[in-house]
């Protein structure tokens, strides 16, 4: 690990980092990835946007199997690689966070700031009135319209979605938004959705004015998450990948780190840092407005 950590260690001491994250980092935290050593084979096709929108019985599939998937999301808690980011950043070392995951794990780790690219599971948005709510909210909901339900979790995937027998979810309710009794949605970008402008400019920007981007266990399969590798690179920011596995931006990688990051991360923070350095308090904000 020792040899691994010196010539990442020489590229981070200086500061100016922006992260890049993936669900790679979420997988000791129990929620797996798609590709990664821990991946998880679909036994179905990801829910697209435009389905949602259109497929009533698609819709109902949808969240029987994501009710269950958001209980073990829920009770997912930050792992060390999440902790060691948030003390690079509390260090001065990290100065910005961009996460294609949806678990909320960085901002429970402590980090602040963080940049969610795909929006997060814990909020739960109306597509009629564009009331915003928490899923904890609609999970009690659901469960009071659904008392019956005893679906069985098989794999949960790292959008919160699980393989769940299609038989289970026949007598499935779902409910709508109480206030004007539209559609609800989890408030992130599904397949076939676009990412918001604003966001991705956002990011672009904390990239150029990076000194380096460090990508932590993203396969960079997906343009969302690579075109950011893409930018830098242009720009001249040198790009580092920490992933278990290849990716599809190692042809941009000045340096590429294969290993778990569970165990990378804190000892660079530990060697940066000094070892035991705190985190501080982790104050959480409600993601949901009023």
């Amino acid at each position: 690990m020792q040899e691994l950590i010196e010539p990442l260690a020489g590229l981070v001491a200086t500061g100016g980092v922006v992260v890049l994250s993936g669900a790679g980092l979420s997988t000791e935290s129990g929620i797996p990835d798609y590709r990664g050593p821990s991946g998880v084979a679909r036994r179905h096709t990801p829910m697209t946007y435009q389905t949602f929108l259109a497929d009533p019985v698609a819709r109902r599939r949808y969240w029987a199997r994501s009710h269950l998937g958001w209980r073990l999301i829920a009770g997912a808690t930050p792992n060390d690689g999440h902790r060691a980011v948030a003390r690079l950043q509390q260090g001065g070392l990290v100065g910005g966070i961009i996460t294609q995951n949806v678990d909320g794990l960085h901002s429970a780790a402590g980090s602040r700031d963080v940049t969610e690219l795909h929006g997060r599971l814990d909020v739960v948005v109306c597509l009629g009135c564009r009331r915003r709510t928490s899923r904890a909210e609609l999970d009690g909901r659901l469960r009071a319209a659904n008392p019956g339900f005893g679906g069985q979790a098989v794999a949960v995937n790292p959008d919160g979605d699980v393989d769940l027998d299609d038989a289970q979810v026949a007598a499935f309710r779902t409910v709508g938004c109480v206030s004007c009794g539209g559609l609800l949605k989890p408030d992130v970008v599904f397949f076939g959705e676009t990412v918001p402008a604003a966001r991705v400019q956002s990011c672009f920007a904390m990239v150029e004015r990076a000194r380096l981007l460090l990508v932590l266990g993203s396969s960079l399969t997906v343009m969302s998450g690579r075109r950011f590798v893409v930018r830098a690179a242009k720009r001249g920011v040198p790009v580092v990948i920490v992933n278990q596995g290849p990716t599809r931006g190692d042809e941009y990688a000045c340096l590429r780190v294969e290993a778990p990051l569970g165990r990378l991360v804190p000892a660079l923070a530990d060697r940066l840092l000094g070892a035991g350095s705190p985190v501080g308090p982790v104050v959480v904000p409600s993601p949901v407005g009023g």
